[in-house]
C-alpha cells in the first residue's frame, strides 16, 4: 500500500507557559518555569509541594455553563485547545454536517479520576444528591474525545488511550497511522490531564517518584545530579494533522510532517524502567525505520527527560546505544524542567513544541540544569535556547508500565 503523507496543520495548547501555540512557544523560547508552590490543596502532611498548574483558565471563555458543567476539567482542556488548534489550522468542522473522514484520538493517563475524587468529597459530606448529576458522563477517559468528536462533528475514527506518559505520543501516533494507511483525511489527535487534586497528587508521593524539592525553581532538573522526581503538572495539547494533499488543497500552513512512530512496552516493572533500556532502544529504531531515516539525519531529540535519577540516566544511556558515535553531538532537551510533568498531556506538549522548531529554527534548553550528573553526558542544550536549523527531530515518552513511544517529526518538503 502507498503511504500518504501526513502533517501538522494546527496547535492548540494550554500550559502553565502559556496559552495556545505562541503562548506556549513564548514561554519555551524564554526558557521560563511554570512550576510553583500549589495553593489547590493543603502540602503541610505531603512530601511534593510544587506543581506546575494553569492558574488563568476560565472554561466560560470557551463554553456556555451547560457545556462548561458537563465536563471535567480534564475535557475542558481538550476541548478548549482543540478549539484552538482548529482556528489555528484554518480548518472549519461543521458538527451540523458531520464527517467521517475526520476523526480524533486522545490520550491521558487518568482522564476525570481527579474530578472524581472531587465528587467524592461531596458524597461523603453531602449524600448522593450533592453529587454532580452528570458523575458518569464525565469520569471515563473517553468522554474528551468523545466531547471533541460531538462538538466537531468528527464522525471517523475514534481512540482514546490511557498508556500512562506516553498517552499523549500515542494519540498523535495512531492519528499518524489512520491518516497514512487512508481511514481518514484529517485527524485531531488531543491529549489532557487535570491531576492536581489532593489523593490523586499524593499518590504519586507514596511511591516517591516526585520531587520533594520545596523551590519551585529547582525542583525539575533534567539530568542534572541533585533531580529527584518530576513535578506533576496539568495540561492539554492538540495536533490538526491532515493528509498532505488535502492541506495542499485548502492552502494550509505546515508546520511539519510526521514521518515515523513506533510504540511497545517494557514488559518488565510498573515505574522502573526496563535497565538495559532495550525497549526504548527498539521503540527508536523501529520509529527511525518507519520513517525511512538513518540516525544520521536526526538533528534534535526531545527527550522524555522526567527528573527522575532511574529514567534520565537510562535514557542517556539508550540515546547512546541508539546513536552510537554521533550521540554527543546530537542537541537533546528536557524540556518538562519549563512546563512540568503533565503525565499523558506531556508527550504531546513536547510534540507541539517539536512541530515549532522548524518554523523557528530554535531549540528548546533543559534548564535548571546546574550540577551534571557524570552519568548524564549528552548535549542537553543546558540554560539557555539555541538558534539551530535541523531537518529531523526524535521525540520520546516513556510512561509508567514500562510503554514506551517514539515520534520522528521532519521538516516539511514539497
Amino acid at each position: 500500500m502507498e503511504r500518504r503523507r501526513v502533517v501538522v496543520t494546527g496547535i492548540g495548547a494550554l500550559t502553565p507557559l502559556g496559552h495556545g501555540a505562541e503562548g506556549l512557544w513564548s514561554g519555551v523560547r524564554e526558557g521560563r518555569c511554570g512550576i510553583r508552590v500549589t495553593d489547590r490543596f493543603d502540602t503541610s502532611q505531603i512530601r511534593t509541594k510544587v506543581a506546575a498548574q494553569i492558574d488563568d483558565f476560565n472554561a466560560l471563555d470557551y463554553f456556555d455553563t451547560k457545556l462548561a458543567r458537563r465536563l471535567d476539567r480534564f475535557a475542558q482542556l481538550a476541548l478548549a485547545a482543540c478549539d484552538m488548534a482548529l482556528r489555528d489550522s484554518g480548518l472549519h468542522l461543521d458538527p451540523k454536517t458531520p464527517n467521517d473522514r475526520v476523526g480524533v484520538t486522545m490520550g491521558t493517563a487518568l482522564g476525570g479520576v481527579a474530578g472524581a475524587e472531587r465528587e467524592h468529597e461531596k458524597y461523603m459530606s453531602g449524600g448522593l444528591q450533592a453529587v454532580d448529576s452528570s458523575l458518569a458522563l464525565t469520569v471515563f477517559g473517553g468522554s474528551g474525545s468523545s466531547s471533541i468528536a460531538i462538538r466537531n462533528g468528527c464522525m471517523g475514527p475514534s481512540n482514546a488511550n490511557s498508556n500512562s506518559c506516553s498517552s499523549g505520543a500515542i494519540a498523535i501516533g495512531e492519528a499518524y497511522r489512520y491518516i497514512r494507511e487512508g481511514y481518514a483525511d484529517v485527524m485531531i489527535a488531543a491529549s489532557a490531564e487535570a491531576p492536581l487534586y489532593e489523593l490523586t497528587f499524593s499518590s504519586f508521593t507514596l511511591i516517591r517518584t516526585m520531587s520533594s524539592n520545596p523551590d519551585p525553581v529547582s525542583a525539575c532538573r533534567p539530568f542534572d545530579l541533585k533531580r529527584d522526581g518530576f513535578v506533576m503538572g496539568e495540561a492539554a495539547a492538540v495536533l490538526v494533522m491532515e493528509e498532505l494533499g488535502h492541506a495542499v488543497r485548502r492552502g494550509a500552513r505546515i508546520y511539519c510532517e510526521l514521518l515515523g512512530y513506533a510504540c511497545n512496552n517494557d514488559a518488565h516493572h510498573m515505574v522502573a524502567p526496563r535497565p538495559d533500556g532495550t525497549a526504548a532502544l527498539h521503540a527508536i529504531s523501529k520509529a527511525l525505520h518507519d520513517a525511512r531515516l538513518t540516525t544520521a539525519d536526526i538533528g534534535y531529540i526531545n527527550a522524555h527527560a522526567s527528573s527522575t535519577q532511574l529514567n534520565d540516566r537510562i535514557e542517556t544511556q539508550v540515546i547512546k546505544r541508539a546513536f552510537g558515535d554521533r550521540a554527543r553531538a546530537i542537541p537533546v532537551s528536557g524540556t518538562k524542567a519549563m512546563h512540568g510533568h503533565a503525565l499523558g498531556a506531556s508527550g504531546a506538549v513536547e510534540a507541539a513544541i517539536c512541530a515549532m522548531v522548524f518554523g523557528h529554527d530554535y531549540l528548546p534548553p533543559t534548564i535548571h540544569l546546574e550540577n551534571p550528573d557524570p552519568e548524564c553526558d549528552l548535549d542537553y542544550v543546558p540554560n539557555t535556547g539555541r538558534s539551530c536549523r535541523v531537518d529531523a527531530i526524535l521525540s520520546n515518552s516513556f510512561g509508567f508500565g514500562g510503554i514506551n513511544a517514539t515520534l520522528v517529526f521532519g521538516r516539511y518538503q514539497e
